[in-house]
């Protein structure tokens, strides 16, 4: 059975970044898969400390890249208080076959929880293809290709070349809804018609993208 692991981090009970990652995750279990969810605004991840820090470096001194082995460099006290925490995150990150990130844009960026749950699954040298990863977005304004603020995307453009960068994972598709602030912001008011068929054509995508990767099978080699 296919296993997808789904994130949600909007500090929002109701968004559009969950309403876009449930379109997703019912699609997948529609066809057949089965689905991890996991809040991470509301059950937060803690900060990485120190012992994950030298976790990393007897990884990297020892040439440790097997994640079945990463436990090995686990060693001192502050190391197992460490990996206390690591170790289900990891475990539910390399169970799955795809992974799908609820990320909303907050200050041009991703929300801190989850910046702090990468920090946490994140180790030297770590090879996740060919997992897939998917990543639905919420802007408040438009941010799109051609559109004046696209440079200021540092979301959704982020977690693509963080995914390729650190895991090797090379399509990430990204689904965003753009112009949310449309909906309470007097200035954006004259927009609220783009918003809403922004996020009609992100709900069908990110629907159709789950039920096209529920088939979608890897190899695991940890």
């Amino acid at each position: 059975m296919s296993h997808l692991l789904h994130l949600d981090s909007s500090a929002r009970t109701d968004s559009v970044t969950r309403r876009l990652g449930a379109a997703f995750a019912g699609a997948w279990a529609a066809g057949g898969g089965e689905v991890t969810h996991r809040d991470l605004a509301a059950d937060p991840v803690p900060p990485i400390r120190e012992g994950w820090t030298t976790i990393c470096d007897t990884l990297l001194r020892e040439g440790i890249t097997d994640i079945a082995r990463y436990a090995e460099a686990v060693r001192t006290e502050r190391e197992r208080e460490a990996w206390a925490v690591v170790r289900p995150l990891l475990g539910e990150l390399v169970a799955a076959d795809a992974v799908l990130i609820g990320a909303p844009m907050y200050n041009f960026g991703v929300p801190a929880a989850l910046k702090a749950w990468i920090d946490q699954v994140t180790f030297p040298r770590m090879v996740l293809a060919p997992r897939r990863f998917v990543v639905v977005a919420a802007h408040g304004g438009a941010y799109g290709p051609g559109t004046p603020r696209e440079p200021y995307d540092h979301a959704g453009r982020y977690l693509s070349d963080f995914v390729r960068g650190h895991y090797a994972v090379e399509d990430t598709e990204v689904i965003a809804a753009e112009l949310v602030n449309s909906l309470v912001d007097p200035a954006l008011a004259g927009r609220t018609g783009l918003h809403r068929e922004s996020l009609a054509e992100a709900l069908r995508r990110a629907g159709e993208a789950g039920a096209e990767l529920v088939g979608h099978r890897v190899r695991r080699g940890e």
